[in-house]
Parts: C-alpha cells; sequence; structure tokens
C-alpha cells in the first residue's frame, strides 16, 4: 500500500513537473539572476568611485571648511560650542565604566561640555553602579548627569529623545552619541566639531568604528570583514557623492537643530539612527564621514547575540522603506538624482536585495535546479557574478583574504536569518518592532574563562539547536546527494560544503561560549 502511495505521489509530481514547477523555477532564476545583476552593479559603481577617492584623495577637509577652534583670550571657553554628550544603555554592566570614563575623557573646556547618562536599566544593582561611576566622575568636577525614566517605552530613540526635552540641553549646539561600548579618543570633538561649526548645511558628521575583540573568535572576524567593507565603501561612497549615508547610531555628532528640525527621534522602527538620517537627508541636510577618525567599540561574539541584531539591521531598513518610500518620492527639497540614490541604491538594493538574493538564490534556487535538470543556471550568475562580489567585499579588510571561504559560508548561514528579517519588516509582521539590546561582554570573557581557556561552546541538545538553519542543511545536504548520484554541474560541493556551515550553526557551535557561573 505504501508503495503505490509513494508510486502515485512521485508520479503526480513528474506531471505537475513540466506544467508548473519547471516554469515556475525558470521565472525564478530570471528573477534572482535579475537581482544578482543589480546587486553586481551596485558594488562595481562603488569600486569605481571609491577607487576615485583614493587616487585624487578626496579627504572631507579639502572639501568642506575646517580649522582648529582656537582659544579667544577676551572671549575665553565660550569660543567653544556647548556639546552634549549622549550615552545611552540599558544593563550593560560590563562596559559602562569604559564608555562613561571614555567621554568623561574627551578633551573640550570643562564648562562646554554635558556628559549625559541616559539610564534604562532594569537591573536594580547595575542602575546603582552606574550612578555611583557618574558620582564619581562628577566629584572630578565633571559636568555629568545621570538621568533615568520609569519605562522603556521607544527602546533607545525613546531614551534620546527624552534626553532632549531637559532643560540643561537648550544651551548646547551639538550632540554627540556614543552606544555604552563605544570609546571614543580624547580629540573626538576637536577633529569633527568644526566641520559643523565652519559649515551651516552640515547635520552630522559620522566617525568609523574600530572593533576591539574582532580576533576573539572565528565569527567576530568575519564581522570584521562585512563592517569594514561598510565603512570602507559605503560610508565613504555615500559621503564623497551625496553627501547622505545611515547614521550608524552611534560615534557621531549631530547639529541639535537640523535633529530637530528634522523631527527628532522617532521610535516606529527599530532603526531610530537610519530613520533621522533619511528625514533629515530629505529636508536639504548634508553628512560627512570621516574615515580616519576611529572609534573603539565591541563586536558581538555569542551567536544568539550577533543573531538578535542582525535581525533588528535587517527588519529595521525594510520596516522604514515601507513606511517612507513615498515620502521621499513626493519630497519637493532634494534632487530626484538623491531621491534615487535614497530609494534604489541605499533602501532597495543594499538593504532588501542583497538579503534576499544571498539566501534565496544560493541556498533554495541554485540547489533546486539540481533536482530539475530542465533549468539551467548560467556559468555568469551562478560563478563569475557570486565571486567579484565576493572579492569586493573582500577589500575592506586585506589582512582576513585568508578567510574569505569561511567569510562566504558565513554570510549565506546569516542570510537566512536576514530575509526572514527583511520580510518581517516589509509585511510588518509579527516581530517587526523586536528589540534585543546587543549583548558586550568587555572582559567578562577573559574573566570567567581565564586567557587560555576553551572558547568553543559546549553542546546542549534543545538549549542550542537551531531547527532553520538544520532543515536548510538538510536540504541543501539532499540536493548535494543527489548532484553527485544524477547530476552534471558539480555544485555538490559547495552543497555539501555550504550544509556543513548549516549544520555548524545549527547545533550553535558558533561564536564564544561563557558560562553562567
Amino acid at each position: 500500500m505504501d508503495t503505490l502511495q509513494g508510486g502515485q505521489f512521485g508520479l503526480v509530481l513528474q506531471q505537475a513537473k513540466a506544467p508548473l514547477i519547471v516554469p515556475l523555477l525558470k521565472f525564478l532564476v530570471v528573477v534572482c539572476l535579475g537581482m544578482s545583476v543589480m546587486l553586481f552593479v551596485e558594488k562595481v559603481y562603488m569600486g569605481i568611485i571609491i577607487i576615485f577617492i583614493k587616487l585624487f584623495r578626496r579627504r572631507p577637509v579639502k572639501h568642506w571648511k575646517w580649522e582648529t577652534i582656537k582659544d579667544d583670550v577676551e572671549l575665553g571657553n565660550s569660543a567653544y560650542p556647548m556639546v552634549l554628550v549622549q550615552i545611552p544603555m540599558y544593563n550593560e554592566r560590563e562596559v559602562y565604566q569604559l564608555s562613561i570614563g571614555a567621554a568623561c575623557g574627551l578633551s573640550w573646556p570643562s564648562d562646554r561640555i554635558i556628559i549625559q547618562v541616559l539610564d534604562d536599566s532594569t537591573d536594580p544593582t547595575i542602575k546603582d553602579l552606574v550612578e555611583l561611576e557618574c558620582q564619581r566622575w562628577a566629584s572630578k568636577g565633571i559636568n555629568i548627569k545621570y538621568e533615568i525614566r520609569d519605562n522603556r517605552n521607544g527602546y533607545k530613540a525613546g531614551a534620546l529623545k527624552e534626553g532632549m526635552k531637559h532643560s540643561y540641553v537648550k544651551q548646547c549646539d551639538y550632540v554627540a552619541i556614543f552606544d555604552a561600548d563605544f570609546q571614543p579618543e580624547p580629540d573626538f570633538l576637536y577633529r569633527t566639531i568644526p566641520f559643523l561649526v565652519h559649515n551651516s548645511d552640515i547635520a552630522l558628521v559620522q566617525a568609523r568604528w574600530k572593533f576591539v575583540n574582532s580576533d576573539e573568535c572565528l565569527m567576530t572576524r568575519m564581522q570584521e570583514m562585512s563592517l569594514d567593507y561598510h565603512f570602507t565603501v559605503e560610508q565613504e561612497v555615500g559621503s564623497a557623492t551625496y553627501a547622505f549615508f545611515g547614521f550608524n547610531g552611534t560615534a557621531g555628532v549631530w547639529r541639535i537643530a537640523a535633529l530637530n528640525e528634522a523631527g527628532g527621534w522617532k521610535d516606529r522602527t527599530t532603526v531610530e539612527d537610519m530613520d533621522l538620517a533619511v528625514r533629515a537627508s530629505l529636508r536639504g541636510w548634508k553628512f560627512v564621514y570621516l574615515s580616519d577618525l576611529k572609534v573603539k567599540n565591541e563586536l558581538p561574539s555569542t551567536f544568539k547575540a550577533y543573531r538578535y541584531q542582525q535581525h533588528r539591521w535587517s527588519c529595521g531598513p525594510a520596516n522604514l522603506f515601507r513606511k517612507m518610500v513615498m515620502e521621499i518620492v513626493r519630497n519637493k527639497k532634494v534632487s530626484p538624482l538623491k531621491k534615487f540614490h535614497v530609494i534604489y541604491s541605499f533602501f532597495f538594493v543594499r538593504k532588501i536585495v542583497a538579503h534576499i538574493v544571498t539566501f534565496v538564490f544560493y541556498c533554495v534556487i541554485l540547489p533546486a535546479t539540481v533536482l530539475v535538470p530542465e533549468v539551467q543556471v548560467p556559468i555568469w550568475g551562478a560563478v563569475y557574478i557570486p565571486s567579484t562580489i565576493t572579492l569586493l567585499n573582500a577589500v575592506g579588510t586585506p589582512r582576513s583574504l585568508h578567510l574569505l571561504i569561511f567569510w562566504i559560508l558565513f554570510e549565506n548561514v546569516m542570510s537566512l536569518h536576514r530575509t526572514k528579517a527583511t520580510f518581517i519588516g516589509l509585511f510588518e509582521a509579527g516581530r517587526v518592532n523586536e528589540w534585543v539590546v546587543t549583548e558586550k561582554l568587555g572582559d567578562a570573557l577573559k574573566t570567567k574563562l581565564g586567557a587560555k581557556a576553551p572558547r568553543k561552546p559546549r553542546l546542549r541538545i534543545g538549549e542550542r539547536l537551531h531547527m532553520l538553519e538544520l532543515i536548510v542543511g538538510f536540504y541543501l545536504f539532499f540536493c548535494g546527494c543527489y548532484d553527485l548520484a544524477f547530476g552534471k554541474n558539480g555544485y555538490f560541493i559547495y552543497l555539501f560544503i555550504q550544509s556543513v556551515a548549516f549544520f555548524i550553526a545549527g547545533v550553535g557551535y558558533v561564536g564564544t561560549f561563557v558560562p553562567n557561573s
């Protein structure tokens, strides 16, 4: 009976193959090839621009007016603008001292700077520790304010918005923002504020991130490769061509007048930083990116923390695109070319197409063509374009070129979550506004494990299993076995290796492991 049913299912499948499955798969291949070409053109375009920038040494200090703020005998310290430094935090036991200490160590006249610690912590012990740290710096003569709320409405955006309402903020001209794990160098304000002082149309000066724990494990090295490309190429190109790029949410200085004109902080998405940047840009404000100004910070080193972060970073932009696309189209203050750049390049290709094509094409459609040999993917789409895109991505981190294969496999695994998050954002599904603060370990890992302790996680069944990764891994492994037995295109080599990557992620054997005690 079972044999008969199996034969009937196979017969139905064969009958549906020609009129339904083959045309559908061919259509999906064409769509994916089209998205691949879009991404390829975008990467090549940015590559050409960055070469031009490097060859002609187009540095911001040459394009924009920049002069050191000098002491004035008559004016005294009033020659320096008032600067507010905001540090939003939430249960940051491991890193709160680092960020507060770095902010209090900024070189700027003490009567022209206000440090504002926005503590949304729900752990009373951590709250007390942060408040004591603020009091310690206040006793040294630092103008530091410890601010708390009775709720966490709006998460980070809500805390920043509430922080701007205090009466002492009215005397400030600019606001610098640093997340709890960021440690600016003492000269940070001296290098950023002059751009804002001498150029009235600049709203934002953004610095680059420098990762203090990039060598902690293989996963942090992979993150460094992805983020270095973002800072080395994407931010640099946006700044040099359209004076627009996405605010990174930290390590930047805003003109308060521009921030207010753009409508202030909004919590309608999980990317309040990008939301503010787009709104300010639509009002004609310009942004400057300083690639040579680096601010130390920490990469998430546990797989759980990284997954949550990538969900937020993928879901938020897609949701913001849904909310703002028509507002951008109708805008009258910026040129059609800039609107096209924001809608097509910044949002559609980089924030939506890039995630979807990576997973859908290379982890779903391409393996499916093994099972349906009537559908062929041209070699330029299966090999040449992804290889070129990968090499262009690698320019940001030359020291990690030998890890390129691992980076490809890891990015394909993470594309599963990014694609899921992108669709959640586009369709405003269940977890669209989910905000989980990225866990920072600081020196906790060294303290708990010791310098020579093993860093790989111990497998705990049920606690560390990730079913989506395992399902995709089994699918790729099955397609690899089928291709090895019946196929002719040799995809099985890639399919087996990629399935192993999904299996490794599926059992949680990625990143560092921090014991509970």
